[in-house]
């Protein structure tokens, strides 16, 4: 009779097995939920799952963060999917905690999602931002532009792009001595645009999958400098010309290296039509890449920088500084007045803000004058009127009278604004005397006035 009664049971357990399997299995994530994600600082942060992925030992999830820069996406286990709840005011409860009036982020509306990606600049306040204040408050956030903000032509852009690059797949870049947490996607090959860490010489920048590869390629390899002419050296620094037509494969592997860093780089494989700047460290081993910036041999519209790039591992050093200034000089040079193409990235807008904010103020001290027009000081700068106008604005410097920009700044003011910490001097500056470079000729253009 017992072995009746417990046969009569079985089919019952596996019933409820299969039961529990089956709701094990509805709660798996999948690839739109939002989750609450513990990041690498500890922080709990909403964000949407982009791809799953298995690993050797559990499954992984490719994650962007909600309101946030997509250059902080990234590989993520399971385990790092948090169990919280948010309740109908609003507040973020664990789960132990949660009832019946709350639910999981994978609930919410799009309504409620749309407002996780534009968070209000400031919480709980009844203080305004001015719309300077919101856009410095975005910068310095890296929040996003939402497409409702964009023009429709760039809102179609923009999907387009972020659908290519939507998953990253290259984790880490290792070259030098660094091993680099990568930002975005970069259209590597496939055998090598999928591996989790990949291998770069930083001579001459051929990339590598493995790891035995690029120990043996380090003692192969001969190339202790980029390829081109070196045209500025001063004490470590060093900065060499390439042309993209001479040098054709190591400009394209520099430009697939960057992408790995750049969000909206689209130069990778037509590299002719550009010089390539490659600034380098020098010691007794060779001149170690520190970063670039590229520029059209001609540019219609006076650009005089396509792409710039500081690899992670030398930022907040002067290095991005540097190269700016370095691409202003080149244009000095050339005796036109030039500016970098536009849209720039959040980090770029924020280096070339603070580079024109230093140099204009530079200026209006120098001429013990504030009198100038916007004319003046970008025929005595080599910024544009545009550039000029937006930096000026920033600092309200500037006011709309009578259908044109007016300067309204005193020297007491110029003074106040170059005492504090983000209008100091740049660590690191171009001498225009250790620059052995002669320009192409080239139509007129805009000239440069000289400070008497």
């Amino acid at each position: 009779m017992v072995m009746v009664h417990e046969q009569s049971k079985m089919p019952e357990a596996s019933e409820n097995k299969s039961q529990s399997e089956e709701a094990s299995k509805d709660k798996e994530p999948t690839n739109g939920d939002v989750y609450y994600v513990t990041r690498a600082d500890g922080n709990v942060h909403p964000a949407q799952i982009i791809q799953s992925r298995v690993s050797e030992f559990s499954s992984e999830y490719y994650v962007h963060y909600v309101g946030l820069n997509r250059r902080l996406d990234e590989w993520v286990p399971q385990e790092r999917l948090t169990n919280v709840v948010v309740g109908e005011n609003g507040i973020v409860e664990t789960e132990s905690q949660s009832s019946a009036n709350t639910k999981t982020l994978k609930q919410l509306s799009k309504e409620q999602l749309a407002s996780l990606e534009n968070p209000s600049p400031v919480e709980n306040s009844d203080r305004k931002l001015t719309r300077n204040q919101k856009r410095r408050h975005d910068e310095i956030n890296h929040v996003q532009k939402t497409y409702a903000e964009m023009d429709p032509t760039t809102a179609a852009l923009e999907k387009e792009h972020e659908l290519i690059t939507k998953v990253k797949y290259i984790d880490k870049l290792r070259i030098g001595k660094f091993e680099i947490d990568t930002w975005y996607f970069s259209p590597y090959p496939d055998e090598y645009g999928k591996v989790g860490t990949l291998y770069v010489c930083e001579y001459c920048l051929k990339y590598m999958k493995f790891d035995k590869t690029y120990r043996y390629h380090a003692t192969e390899c001969v190339q202790r400098t980029p390829p081109g002419t070196e045209i500025y050296r001063k004490g470590t620094i060093s900065v060499f010309e390439i042309d993209g037509k001479d040098h054709k494969i190591y400009c394209q592997t520099l430009c697939l290296m960057a992408k790995l860093f750049l969000d909206h780089k689209t130069l990778y494989y037509d590299v002719q039509p550009f010089f390539f700047y490659v600034l380098c460290e020098i010691d007794k081993k060779g001149a170690h890449i520190v970063g670039y910036f590229s520029k059209e041999k001609e540019s219609p519209d006076n650009n005089n920088v396509a792409c710039i790039l500081v690899l992670p591992p030398y930022q907040r050093k002067g290095y991005g500084k540097f190269l700016i200034a370095f691409s202003y000089e080149l244009s000095r040079r050339e005796g036109i007045i030039g500016s970098p193409e536009k849209p720039l990235s959040d980090l770029g807008r924020l280096s070339y803000r603070s580079f024109w904010a230093y140099t204009l103020l530079e200026l209006m001290k120098e001429c013990r004058t504030t009198t100038q027009s916007i004319k003046e000081l970008s025929e005595l700068s080599g910024i544009t009127q545009e550039d000029i106008i937006y930096t000026l604005q920033s600092m309200k410097m500037v006011k709309y009278w009578k259908g044109q920009h007016v300067i309204c700044v005193t020297p007491k003011t110029v003074a106040e604004h170059l005492q504090m910490p983000h209008f100091k001097k740049p660590k690191l500056t171009v001498d225009p005397q250790f620059l052995r470079w002669n320009p192409q000729k080239r139509a007129n253009n805009a000239k440069f006035k000289k400070l008497s």
